[in-house]
């Protein structure tokens, strides 16, 4: 394939198949490993906590609903995640995508918003990673100086400097990223079945307890409320995307890649509703909007000797998360190093355990400077509209990609069906929940890309490989 011109600033990827087959990351990842990686980034700290807050502000019982709704919505961008993964199997996930379709302009503004995702995903995470430990911790009487337990300026602590906790595990995550992806893979795939198996657990413990009053009425909000707690459910999907950012390191990722996205995502929905639907059945809806609501349906229910379990198994599932986005974050760096648009040393691979080592480092050490010294309200701002922003570019431009000629003769395991209408349907849900995040959400990501943009101009454009060819 040619690239006709190499010099502006929409200037197309070239892709080279051959490296498809030989990229220096190591294939070690299976299509079971791709849906465990999904699942660990999918099913977090959001499971626990997100169903209680919407139902009680948002929609009501109408909770399942919301969660149905954000779930056909990433099922829609997970079906045009799956086309591009299998057609173009390179690390860097939707910024490899745009940038073959759309050009290196938009790619970068693209790629760096997905940072944002990634890092203060990894960041927040860390934060309530360490408001659970600290809860487990308090259980045995031990307990950290106030100074130490959370960040300046964090609600309801007013004598909080630094969030001690959240630093340490943000590094260990680094380290164990370190050791090789199979390493990770293994420590991830065991987390994630005893998280799935707690939820079950809960919900198989508190069904007993549902009382049909509860479900009426079902929609309090009204229909609104629905799409409002969607945008927020939202939130709690976030995560998947990462399984595509491991392209290069998957046997067969032409076959495996589609299996583990449709797949993680479709066990995260089952996981999601079906708390969902218990809670909101056990406790009145009105009473859900605390940090705890599951705890609180075992506490009404008098089941509290579940109640360690569960936050044992809350902090195990947020430890998935941050292994997983640090993952996808790290991946990611390593592409848009690779095209020249960031230094170097950011995608040099370790010749034993085939990980960039240096990019691991940094992504941590940023992350854990985040989690450590900023409150959790402040840094996950981003999250979101970073992740629409991406589903939304993925989703129309696999009308673009089907329709470019340059890649009409690359080999697709995996198609959208019923295109092109679901792409485009995908695209405007994407937009659509876009617009129901508030200002302050928009104004960060503007201020973000701001700075993402003056990163471009003074090096990313300078030192990119198609000019430098």
């Amino acid at each position: 394939m040619t690239n006709k011109n190499n010099t502006g600033l929409f200037a197309r990827k070239q892709i080279n198949t051959d490296l498809f087959k030989k990229t220096g990351l190591e294939k070690s990842l299976s299509a079971f490993g791709l849906t465990m990686m999904g699942v660990g980034a999918v099913v977090g700290s959001g499971i626990f906590i997100t169903p209680g807050i919407i139902a009680a502000t948002k929609a009501g019982p109408g909770v399942t609903l919301s969660f149905l709704l954000a779930a056909v919505v990433c099922a829609l961008a997970a079906l045009c995640y799956s086309e591009f993964s299998s057609t173009i199997p390179l690390a860097g996930s939707a910024y490899t995508y745009i940038y073959a379709v759309f050009g290196e302009l938009l790619a970068w503004v693209l790629g760096w918003a997905l940072i944002s995702e990634y890092l203060f995903a990894v960041s927040s995470v860390a934060v309530a990673w360490s408001a659970y430990f600290q809860n487990l911790l308090a259980g045995f009487g031990l307990k950290l100086p106030e100074f130490l337990q959370a960040s300046f300026g964090t609600v309801g602590a007013p004598h909080a400097g630094i969030n001690l906790i959240a630093i340490i595990v943000t590094l260990l995550v680094s380290y164990f990223l370190t050791k090789g992806v199979r390493e990770s893979a293994r420590v991830n795939n065991i987390m994630v079945i005893i998280k799935i198996a707690v939820i079950l657990l809960f919900v198989l413990a508190a069904v007993r307890f549902v009382k049909p009053a509860n479900y009426n009425p079902f929609l309090p909000f009204g229909g609104l409320g629905v799409l409002s707690g969607a945008a927020v459910a939202f939130y709690a999907y976030i995560g998947f995307d990462a399984v595509s950012a491991a392209s290069e390191e998957v046997k067969n990722p032409k076959r495996d890649m589609p299996i583990g996205i449709v797949s993680s995502l479709i066990i995260s929905s089952i996981l999601y509703i079906g708390l969902a639907t218990v809670l909101v059945g056990v406790v009145n809806y009105k009473h859900l909007n605390v940090a705890d609501p599951v705890a609180m349906a075992l506490a009404l229910t008098h089941q509290n000797w579940l109640a360690g379990i569960v936050s044992l198994g809350a902090v195990v599932g947020m430890t998935t998360v941050l292994l997983v986005m640090s993952y996808g974050g790290t991946r990611l760096i390593f592409a848009i190093s690779r095209d020249g648009l960031l230094p170097k040393s950011l995608h040099k691979l370790n010749p034993k355990t085939h990980v960039p080592v240096a990019n691991t480092w940094i992504f941590g050490v940023v992350g854990a400077i985040f989690a450590g010294l900023i409150p959790l309200d402040k840094i996950a701002e981003l999250v979101n509209i970073g992740t629409l922003f991406a589903f939304s570019l993925v989703s129309i431009g696999v009308v673009f990609l089907r329709q470019d000629p340059e890649f009409k003769d690359l080999p697709r395991a995996f198609e959208v069906p019923f295109y092109p209408v679901l792409p485009i349907i995908s695209f405007i849900c994407c937009v659509g929940l876009m617009l129901l995040l508030r200002p302050i959400t928009w104004g960060a990501f503007l201020l973000w890309q701001i700075v993402g943009l003056l990163i471009y101009g003074f090096y990313g454009y300078r030192n990119s490989k198609l000019r430098t060819k």
